[in-house]
């Protein structure tokens, strides 16, 4: 009965340290933007046609930002949307805030901006 108590405890220990260890180490990777010195954090989705694969690529990148650790704004970069894949890039800058589309000729611009 011992042996299983202190097989437990070295069980849960295990696995407290790994926790915090995966919480150490994503804070090292995720993306802060701001800081001492630090410039913002873009996140550019360059899309063209109907965009379809826009919605699923706009909602793992939405689902990032969701803990507020990671703060970027996403870019939908036009490389010849449709009228139909225009619709739904604005449909989807209508739900989800943090989002900015431009035309991919004028993304080097648009980062330069302070």
């Amino acid at each position: 009965m011992e042996s299983f108590l202190q097989a437990m405890v070295a069980l849960l220990a295990a696995t407290g340290l790994l926790a915090l260890a995966w919480l150490c180490f994503g804070k090292l990777l995720l993306p802060v933007s701001g800081g001492a010195g630090g410039g913002a954090v873009y996140a550019v989705l360059p899309v063209q046609g109907e965009a379809e694969t826009l919605e699923h690529d706009v909602r793992g990148l939405c689902w990032l930002r969701g803990g507020q650790a990671a703060r970027f704004t996403i870019i939908i970069a036009d490389a010849g949307l449709t009228p139909r894949g225009r619709a739904v890039a604005l449909a989807l800058m209508g739900e989800q805030g943090g989002m900015v589309l431009c035309p991919l000729e004028r993304l080097g611009e648009y980062l330069r901006q302070p």
